[in-house]
């Protein structure tokens, strides 16, 4: 017998055929109570038509369910899911349009976040995120852009990566997942797993490295942090994020439940800091003294500069078409410089 199955939750979901037996659900024995029988004579009477469904509207602003795409095949638990809930909630609330958007995923299971969320992905190579998000949002500047990534990919081989792209500010918001470990791999100790024990062999020798205090220091614009176990408050600081003229860092504390067994959603609440409203994120010193006095464990925007022009800003003027939208053929020089290079 074949049957034909529709995903319940996606936007534009491919249809599947499946073959086999189909499972019957037996009706328990005592269900809700029956409604009675009709009399006789009204047996066999057309029952009155349902109200005709509305054809539906098309809205200026995505809803939260129009950023769902694909169920996520992460560890049940994994910090993850919250980082996907609370960016779909973020750009929900800033009225961005899923035609519009982008998300360039790096490599692990964080970067899969591309495939689970309605709008345009591109999952490119290990470390490779950055780059690859500022030069769509320098192809086209009317685009909202978002990178993300694990701590292994953006702070490892992305190392290099990361610390030009905050000087040179595009506009794009970038979310690390940083859960301390390579969790694709089976657990090997990442970039920011604390001397502590870890599958690697002897457990990690090599001393953290600190992405905060690193973008601080690199003349980042806006820096912040946020915590898996906080979901309406991580959706309040991504969305800060996204609201930004420029480079913003959202590093997130995202529990592997798998393989990482010190760094935990307990030990999370047990020793993170939130900053409170009478903390002013426009002091560049503070912050880093801020990061310093609470070894990393402190959640909020902790720094955030105005009246900055993003890189995609200072290459192009106001009037001129993004690049997406220029006739490059007809650009003065352009087969000269391709007889000189190419």
């Amino acid at each position: 017998m074949r049957i034909r199955l529709e995903a319940p939750d996606a936007l534009g979901a491919d249809r599947a055929e499946v073959s086999g037996p189909v499972p019957v659900r037996r009706r328990p024995a005592t269900p809700w109570p029956r409604r009675p029988d009709p009399p006789r004579a009204d047996r066999g009477a057309a029952r009155p038509r349902a109200p005709a469904k509305r054809a539906r509207r098309w809205l200026r602003i995505a809803t939260l369910a129009e950023w769902r795409a694909q169920r996520p095949t992460w560890c049940p638990g994994c910090g993850d899911f919250a980082v996907l809930a609370s960016l779909q909630r973020a750009l929900t609330a800033t009225g961005a349009d899923p035609a519009s958007t982008v998300l360039v995923g790096g490599i692990g299971c964080s970067g899969k976040i591309a495939g689970y969320i309605g709008c345009y992905g591109f999952h490119g190579l290990h470390g490779r995120a950055l780059p690859v998000a500022t030069g769509v949002k320098l192809a086209n500047r009317g685009l909202t852009v978002v990178a993300a990534g694990g701590d292994g990919d953006g702070y490892g081989i992305g190392l290099g990566h990361f610390l030009h792209t905050v000087r040179r500010d595009p506009d794009i918001t970038y979310i690390v997942m940083d859960n301390h470990v390579y969790g694709l791999t089976k657990g090997q100790a990442s970039p920011t797993t604390d001397p502590a024990p870890a599958s690697t062999p002897g457990g990690a020798h090599d001393r953290p490295v600190h992405p905060l205090l690193l973008a601080l220091a690199s003349g980042g614009t806006f820096v912040a942090q946020a915590f898996s176990g906080n979901v309406n408050h991580m959706a309040a600081v991504i969305e800060r994020g996204l609201r930004h003229p420029g480079f913003a860092l959202v590093n997130v504390f995202s529990p592997c439940v798998t393989y990482n067994r010190v760094n935990t959603y307990e030990f999370y609440r047990d020793h993170l800091t939130y900053l409170g409203d009478d903390y002013v994120p426009d002091d560049r010193e503070r912050a880093i003294a801020t990061v310093a006095r609470y070894n990393d464990l402190v959640c909020g925007v902790l720094y955030e500069e105005h009246g900055t022009v993003s890189l995609d800003r200072r290459l192009l003027a106001e009037g001129d078409p993004p690049i997406a939208a220029q006739d490059l053929a007809a650009a003065r020089g352009w087969e000269r410089i391709l007889d000189r290079y190419a």
